[in-house]
Order: structure tokens, then C-alpha cells, then sequence
């Protein structure tokens, strides 16, 4: 946690009179050879990856196994919590449903977070997977930092296609959010929908990497719909 995150769980801790564990401190948690390594004041562990990648993931996997070792769960449950992990709508590939029996060539991903921090742990992520083309199709609420989302991702994506959240009164429209995108650095277009946008992506590269984002609105009419 920021300083002042910390400083204010501490005192709550202590008001409460509740145990604190926190990293970096009661354990440690960081990748190694292709596996993560947990240590903290009961032993070490070593355990396959986290299904769910990104570096951030990580992190969240110390968090789960340190629960597990409060409550007197070993190295199996361990194993299982890193290696069993659902979390939709989370840089999650899509492998069935329409888009992918569509466009059997195309990498389908979703990821539903909406602020800077969430799109730099998105880029993190791609940076894990092999060099592809990659396509932001992305709808956003009005309520949302879209700026500061959208600085990040301008690093990794050869373009963006902006589009209204189904059935979504606030959604940021599609031209703004296209404009934000392109004061970004991202060359950024306009749909009328998901579909609509998938078909230019692919017009510019059939074998493109497609990641949906930008709202948990848009990632759960994709759950829906397409998925």
C-alpha cells in the first residue's frame, strides 16, 4: 500500500486489536523462474504460477496463500489457490462463444478496469504475452478518469476503436472518448458497436489481438452476449 493507505489500516488494526500480516514484512511474495515463491515466518513455498497473469496477480496470490497459512491450510491449498483462480472480466481470454467460433484466428481478451491504475497493470499484462498487433475496443461511463486511463495504454496498442455501452445511459460517447484517446497518442477510431469494431479491427489485421475494455458495464454485455 501508498504510505497513507498503510498508516490507516495500521490504526485500524490496532483499534480493532486485529492481528496485522502485511508484505514485506510478516511475508514476501515474487516470481522466479517461471514460479512464485512465497516465504514468510512458518517456512517457504514454492508453487506453480498464477493462472491469472500480470504482476499485480502475483501480489493478490501472496495475499490468498498468507490467509490460507493463517488458517492452517498448506502448500496443496496453495497450490490450488494459485492455480485454480477464476477472476472474469480481469484480463481474461475469451475462448468460446461468437467472436471466437467468428474469428477463430483472432486472440479475444477482456478486462474490465476503468481507472490509470488498472489500465497500467493491463499493460503490464500484454507485455507478458507474445508480440501481436493489438486492438483496444473500449467504452467508458461518463463518471470515469478516461484520460488518465487511457495515457498508459498508448505504449501498447496500434489503435483504438471507441464505443457506447449497450443499454448504458451514462456512457461516455464514442466521439469524446475517440478525442481523449487521440490526445493520448493512440490512433483512435468510432464504431456504432462491438461488432462493428471487431470487423475494423480486422480489416487493418486478421490476425490482430482484440482486448475489450474500459467498464465493467461493457465487460458484462460481452460476458452476456458474446462470451
Amino acid at each position: 500500500q501508498v504510505p497513507e493507505a498503510e498508516a490507516v489500516i495500521e490504526a485500524q488494526a490496532q483499534r480493532l486489536g486485529a492481528p496485522l500480516f502485511a508484505q514485506n514484512q510478516q511475508w514476501h511474495v515474487w516470481e522466479e523462474h517461471g514460479r512464485l515463491v512465497y516465504q514468510d515466518e512458518t517456512g517457504l513455498l514454492d508453487v506453480p504460477p498464477p493462472k491469472l497473469i500480470g504482476a499485480h496477480q502475483v501480489q493478490n496470490a501472496g495475499a490468498a496463500i498468507t490467509a490460507l497459512r493463517i488458517l492452517g491450510f498448506g502448500e496443496t491449498a496453495a497450490t490450488g489457490a494459485v492455480t485454480n483462480a477464476l477472476w472474469p472480466a480481469r484480463m481474461q481470454k475469451l475462448r468460446h462463444g461468437p467472436l471466437c467460433e467468428a474469428h477463430p484466428s483472432t486472440e479475444f481478451w477482456l478486462d474490465g478496469g476503468h481507472n490509470p491504475a488498472c489500465a497500467e497493470s493491463m499493460v503490464e499484462s500484454l507485455s507478458r504475452l507474445p508480440a501481436r498487433d493489438t486492438y483496444l475496443i473500449c467504452g467508458m461511463l461518463n463518471t470515469k478518469d478516461a484520460s488518465g486511463y487511457m495515457a498508459p495504454l498508448a505504449s501498447v496498442a496500434q489503435g483504438l476503436f471507441a464505443v457506447p455501452i449497450p443499454e448504458e445511459a451514462n456512457s461516455l460517447p464514442p466521439d469524446q472518448l475517440a478525442q481523449t484517446a487521440r490526445g493520448a497518442g493512440l490512433a483512435a477510431y468510432q464504431a456504432s458497436s462491438v461488432a462493428a469494431a471487431v470487423s475494423e479491427c480486422l480489416r487493418k489485421n486478421p490476425n490482430a489481438r482484440i482486448l475489450i475494455c474500459g467498464s465493467l458495464y461493457l465487460a458484462g454485455y460481452i460476458l452476456r452476449s458474446h462470451s
